[in-house]
């Protein structure tokens, strides 16, 4: 940023003048640093400005630092601006294609790694721009070896996917044979670019499946498919890339089915390698060209690896097994998932397992079980294995005591998997002695046991209430309000559409006495989302349950509860829309009051009720009242709080739909040309937004005036049409 500025301020020839000896430093770091700063230069004042000192550089016979950092800058302005150097590619490569024949090494290497940067920054367009470079690029790979040939490689491996197909087929055959012969490479960084390289050519259109079964994966499998590429991790994420991008060139089987026999093998690393690869191809291409014999081997080693994952006992933190854990559970998912109804054989196995690792020592491996069973209780359902989930449910419901809040909560979300594939009248155990277990776990504090047992809890209210009293559903509102102190909005949400199910379940006047109570409390948070349940209740019930009792409420002379009771009104107005109309006349006397009142929140709120009112009613015949309300709103349109004015123009705006933007045109003439400088601005502010949002219909609501000798004002149509 600094340098940046300093470009706009001082110019391009102080920058350059200053930075110019840094150039040919013999200390590679300084050059680095510099062409950086370049870099931010040329993006800071355009990259033509720049041109015809890079091309000096570049062309430097002094010193080959020279030579070398100006093609650095290049590659460093590719890397900065991305797709914005687009304009600009072709002078770019053309400043630096030289570099691919320069005697010093080092100058070839950083040539041919800038053309990889302006590649990918160009990826998919600007192949014409590299014509001058692709013949010294495959020449190049042809020629050298070690570090050179890696920078090479990676460049035709970022131009190839830019060429046509018939031209991306007939490059890829041309490399292929140098990258076959450094698959036996035993330097690391050559094995990373040779992987990307392949994963870049077989992505394009051009390579033929059959060329690649034939060609590439038996090399491949054998040099890359090692147990010693699975302990680096970016060696492993680049292993798992290619093959997955070969895979959808060749299809499923062809590569599942020389890597599935390797889940069982003895490294616990490239087990979960060989489980991730599985998913992603799974996960794309589907299980359909999986035979029997290939499903049973896939079956019996995604159970070997899953059971034979090494869990550190010692540690019983929420995510013992993070990551690793994770992958054989999405990777246990998918395949079951893919698999589909041709799991039925293997779901009684599977469920063992489940069961047998639901009563482990190790926290996380319960945990890991219970995760499981939401994965496939969809598929269970498909495969119509009723009756086990059942049992898998009384096995849950068994472990509902379990002390470490992260289990509990992938306990509990098992458990909302199963309730919502079986439904509430088959489950077991019944809902009536699931539910008065789970009031007491809503007093748990944990996020992840609070998110999932009140998305239960509200699953169970939603579709099967009938099987639980009244008494413990009052239980748990008691529960639920403590829930709207959650920080993590998704808890509070969940608790507050949960009272509008009970509301729905038991009728709401219990559940609204309880809120009623909650809006004396002090803490503002308890209040908002106590006022969103209540809106949510009115939306569910019907408002003629709840407005009694809000207007009542708003008698007591205190300003929390009557501003809960306002904000209650505004979400309760913003949800039942045009319901709203039967109401506008109840409750136009106590918004008189509200918009009357000295506290400024509570105009605040009442002009926020103001707007979803007018909003919800808009062309529904209850004008009369919203001008009644309007002239209540207008005289707040000089207050000096932020809040308060973003809310009253938000009133008079939700009343320009309501009651077309004339009838406020009408107020805002007023005070268009008032002597004070304070009222025009607001008048004016007023003005504009009609202008901006509907200037077309203001046209009708413009004065008549006279006309003036040879000017005429009058406007015929409009009148004719009137």
């Amino acid at each position: 940023e600094i340098i940046s500025n300093l470009a706009k301020a001082a110019g391009l020839a102080t920058m350059i003048a200053t930075m110019r000896p840094d150039i040919d430093s013999p200390d590679e770091y300084t050059r680095n640093t510099t062409s950086r700063a370049f870099a931010v230069v040329a993006s800071a004042l355009g990259v033509p400005s720049l041109l015809p000192f890079l091309k000096a550089v570049c062309q430097s016979r002094k010193s080959w630092q020279a030579r070398h950092t100006g093609i650095k800058v290049v590659q460093q302005i590719a890397l900065l601006m991305g797709c914005a150097v687009l304009p600009y590619i072709r002078e770019l490569v053309e400043i630096v294609s030289h570099g691919l024949t320069d005697d010093m090494q080092k100058v070839r290497i950083i040539t041919a790694l800038t053309l990889a940067a302006l590649a990918e920054a160009a990826y998919p367009y600007g192949i014409e721009s590299f014509d001058s470079v692709i013949r010294p690029l495959w020449k190049g790979a042809l020629e050298h070896h070690g570090k050179a040939l890696a920078a090479f490689l990676k460049a035709i491996g970022y131009v190839i996917p830019l060429m046509e197909e018939s031209y991306a087929s007939h490059y890829t055959r041309l490399v292929m044979p140098v990258l076959l012969r450094e698959f036996h490479s035993p330097d690391e960084e050559m094995k990373k670019i040779v992987l990307k390289v392949i994963q870049q050519c077989v992505a394009t259109a051009g390579v033929e499946p059959d060329y690649i079964r034939k060609e590439i994966l038996p090399e491949f499998f054998r040099n890359f498919w090692i147990r010693r590429m699975a302990l680096d991790r970016r060696n492993h994420k680049q292993v798992v890339e290619t093959t997955e991008e070969l895979a959808n060139k060749v299809g499923c089987s062809d590569i599942v089915e020389r890597i599935v026999d390797d889940l069982k093998d003895d490294s616990e690393p490239y087990r979960r390698m060989v489980m991730e690869t599985v998913q992603k191809v799974l996960e794309n291409l589907g299980a359909g060209d999986i035979d029997e014999r290939l499903e049973e081997r896939l079956i019996d080693g995604i159970l070997y690896a899953f059971q034979e994952q090494a869990v550190d006992t010692s540690s019983t933190g929420s995510y013992s097994f993070g990551q690793d854990g994770q992958v054989m559970l999405d990777g246990f998912g998918t395949v079951v998932n893919a698999l589909g109804e041709r799991c039925k054989p293997y779901l009684k196995q599977i469920a063992g397992t489940i069961k047998w690792r639901l009563n482990n020592k190790a926290a996380s491996v319960r945990m890991q079980a219970a995760d499981l069973i939401g994965r496939i209780a969809v598929v269970m359902k498909a495969c119509g294995e009723d009756q086990l989930m059942g049992h898998l449910g009384v096995v849950l419901y068994e472990y509902l005591g379990e002390e470490y809040p992260e289990v509990l909560g992938s306990i509990l979300g098992a458990l909302r998997a199963i309730v919502n594939v079986i439904g509430m009248t088959r489950m077991t155990p019944p809902i009536r002695d699931l539910l008065p277990r789970l009031t007491p776990i809503l007093r748990n504090r944990h996020e992840k046991v609070q998110e999932n047992v009140i998305d239960l809890v509200g699953r169970i209210a939603d579709r099967g209430a009938e099987f639980v009293s009244a008494k413990e559903w009052m239980r748990i509102c008691f529960e639920l309000l403590e829930m709207l102190k959650a920080h993590k909005k998704a808890i509070r949400r969940a608790a507050v559409s949960t009272f509008g199910y009970i509301a729905r379940a038991i009728g709401p006047q219990d559940v609204l006495h309880t809120l009623m109570n909650n809006l004396k409390v002090q803490d503002r948070q308890m209040r908002v989302c106590t006022t969103v349940a209540i809106a949510i209740v009115a939306e569910t019930c019907g408002p003629f349950t709840v407005l009694p009792a809000l207007m009542n409420e708003y008698r007591v002379p205190e300003l929390n509860i009557q501003n809960g009771v306002l904000k209650a009104l505004s979400f309760m107005f913003e949800y039942i829309g045009p319901m709203g109309k039967d109401y506008v006349y109840a409750i136009a006397p106590l918004m008189e009051d509200a918009l009357m009142d000295r506290d400024a929140v509570h105009r605040q709120t009442a002009c926020a009720t103001v707007k979803h009112l007018s909003l919800g009613v808009a062309g529904l015949g209850c004008e009369d009242a919203l001008v009644h309300l309007l002239n209540f709103v207008w005289p707040n349109i000089f207050e000096e709080s932020p809040h308060v004015i973003q809310a009253v123009f938000d009133a008079i705006q939700g009343l320009a739909v309501a009651l077309g933007p004339s009838v406020i045109l009408q107020y805002v003439l007023q005070g268009l040309y008032h002597p004070a400088r304070k009222v025009r601005e607001v008048y004016w502010k007023v003005y504009n937004t009609l202008y901006m949002y509907s200037s077309d219909s203001l046209v009708i609501g413009y004065p008549m005036i006279e006309d003036e000798g040879d000017t005429t004002y009058a406007m015929t149509t409009l009148e004719l049409f009137i």
